[in-house]
């Protein structure tokens, strides 16, 4: 049949639709440090983020019409640098991005500049939407644990039951059922005695926060005491919030209740129960003068984010126990079970309950009814507490494997608050400390750069202090604790080599 032949210009010329790569202007014997290279800039550029698939060796070497082997070595030394690994039938992807020379500036270096800054831009979301190889990240459960059989079978018992007035907008302050069952779950696991009335359901603690800051500044409160080191996504809360934060240092014995006084402000937040980020119990003398500083005129509000989840220690009654006419007390299921789900609740003193409800009605009308029916039933039927039995031992191996890693791979750090929570503090006041002058953030941003994800110390603090790590050991497998404590460690000593003026090691 007189098919015509193709010239030669309508052929293949050595190129792939991967990347635009074009082989032909390569000498042969350059071949192999070419296509490393280019894949290695595309990598630090984003043009291969983390998670990427690259293509089978032999695909893309018939695409360029080259051996396989120069596609094979290619990718092994990008695998020896710990930027792209094999992951069996899923191919091999990209894991992490090249971390820049010590002197480079973050423009400079692409792969490097997402790594946010501490600013009031919300930098901790900012880095929880950024991919990583291993997320050591405070502040999240063990997610796959989620009880999802047990939650499908409240929620169709409460489809089989719902009315038409269930699929309404229902009550700003929060279904009947859930207030009661929160009020039980109050007493039974914090000593808080309460009526349903005074309960507020809310879309988790950050909207809390956000109403109690309206609250104030209609009160003519515009500066808010926080704990230093504290939550950076609080202190944030408040600010974009039009509120001044003013820092009370955290020692052993938990807030500092004498700075509190000198410092003037009428309210303060705090996490008594397991500070964030240190793990330190307000301590009953600090209460007792917290107590008094509250019926002087002061309002505490206390974030009781995570004091479920205890494993060496007895449990600490809430402040709001002791004293309901001077605490705003607020919690979650974030921690419990899930973040996505965006439930809380927050309790007032009386006289601003009305003011309260007020708030979150003009906020949203109130919290969706079904999920806080599934909830109350999964608190009414005793499977929430059975969840938090199953994720306490999870949680504490994990915690045991981590101090197992630090030790063995950290070992001029210090540990804090093992005996409860999610997270551990990790602070370098030693030799490991690379002098006065390290900084954790470039740590963390090095981490980050080689796929491990983790808050800097300095993030949640307003003055100076040790540098340090915030970990999160409960959200991720077991079997990636280690590595990604490896990989800080050898960040660390990266870092310390940098500084002397020697070459770093390779990723572990």
């Amino acid at each position: 049949m007189g098919r015509s032949r193709k010239s030669p210009s309508e052929g293949s010329k050595n190129g792939s639709d991967f990347l635009q790569l074009d082989i032909s202007r390569v000498p042969p014997g350059s071949r192999t440090a070419w296509l490393a290279d280019t894949l290695r800039e595309a990598i630090a550029d984003g043009r291969l983020p983390v998670g990427t698939r690259l293509p089978a060796s032999r695909v893309l070497a018939a695409d360029l019409r080259i051996t396989r082997g120069v596609v094979t070595e290619a990718y092994r030394r990008l695998g020896e640098s710990g930027q792209i690994a094999g992951r069996g039938r899923l191919g091999t992807l990209v894991v992490a991005a090249p971390a820049p020379p010590a002197d480079a500036s973050p423009a400079s270096h692409p792969a490097h500049a997402p790594f946010p800054a501490q600013d009031h831009n919300g930098s901790v979301d900012t880095l929880r939407a950024l991919p990583c190889r291993i997320d050591l990240s405070p502040g999240v459960p063990d997610l796959a644990a989620f009880p999802r059989t047990a939650w499908l079978r409240a929620e169709r018992a409460v489809l089989a039951s719902a009315g038409p007035a269930d699929f309404g907008y229902g009550d700003p302050r929060g279904t009947p059922a859930l207030r009661r069952a929160v009020v039980g779950w109050l007493a039974r696991n914090r000593g808080i005695r309460a009526h349903p009335d005074e309960v507020v359901i809310v879309a988790g603690v950050a909207q809390a926060l956000n109403l109690l800051g309206q609250l104030l500044r209609a009160d003519g409160v515009h500066r808010v005491a926080v704990e230093d080191p504290g939550s950076l996504g609080a202190r944030q809360q408040w600010e974009y919030a039009g509120h001044t934060t003013v820092p009370v240092p955290v020692d052993d014995g938990g807030l500092d209740v004498g700075v509190l006084r000198a410092c003037g402000a009428r309210a303060v937040l705090l996490t008594p129960a397991h500070q964030f980020p240190t793990g330190v119990v307000l301590d009953g003398e600090r209460r007792r003068e917290l107590l008094e500083w509250a019926a002087d005129g002061g309002l505490v509000i206390e974030d009781d984010y995570d004091a479920e989840h205890r494993y060496d220690r007895p449990p600490v009654p809430a402040l709001r126990s002791l004293m309901p006419e001077g605490v705003c007390h607020t919690g979650s299921v974030s921690k419990l079970l899930a973040p996505a789900l965006r439930v809380g609740w927050l309790l007032v003193p009386p006289a601003r309950h009305a003011a309260l409800v007020d708030a979150k009605r003009y906020a949203d009308l109130g919290n969706g009814v079904l999920t806080q029916l599934v909830l109350a039933r999964l608190m009414d039927s005793g499977d929430l507490e059975r969840h938090l039995r199953h994720v306490r031992t999870r949680h504490r191996r994990r915690r045991d494997m981590m101090l197992r890693a630090i030790a063995a791979h950290l070992p001029g750090a210090r540990v804090h608050g093992a005996a409860a929570g999610l997270h551990l503090m990790i602070t370098f006041d030693g030799p490991a400390s690379d002098g006065p002058a390290f900084d954790d953030t470039a740590l963390a941003a090095a981490s980050l750069a080689r796929g491990v994800k983790t808050h800097p110390l300095s993030w949640h603090r307003m003055t100076p202090g040790p540098p340090g790590l915030v970990l999160g050991y409960a959200a991720g497998p077991a079997h990636e604790i280690d590595e990604g404590i490896a990989v800080i460690g050898a960040c660390l000593r990266d870092l310390g080599k940098r500084r002397a003026g020697t070459k770093p090691g390779p990723p572990p």
